[in-house]
């Protein structure tokens, strides 16, 4: 029994429950991605898709993808 929750296992909330097992690992910010957790698959990879996949989005497309980014401008003559 926990000296903590009083439970067997441990609540999960308990500080001394074990992490939940990894499914998959986010390849942008190389955290476990566990039971629950939404994600999104590109090409073999996965990614949290809440936090990770919306700030790596440019950079999945520049890698992967051949995507490029510019300023636009006028031409003055």
């Amino acid at each position: 029994m926990c000296d903590v929750c009083h439970a067997t296992p441990c609540d999960p909330r308990c500080p001394n429950a074990p992490d939940p097992p990894a499914v998959y690992t986010c390849k942008y910010c190389g955290e476990p991605i566990v039971p629950g957790d939404e994600y999104m698959e590109v090409d073999g990879d996965y990614y949290h898709l809440e936090d990770c996949a919306g700030d790596a989005a440019l950079s999945i497309l520049k890698d992967q993808f051949g995507a490029r980014t510019g300023v636009a401008e006028v031409d003055r003559w």
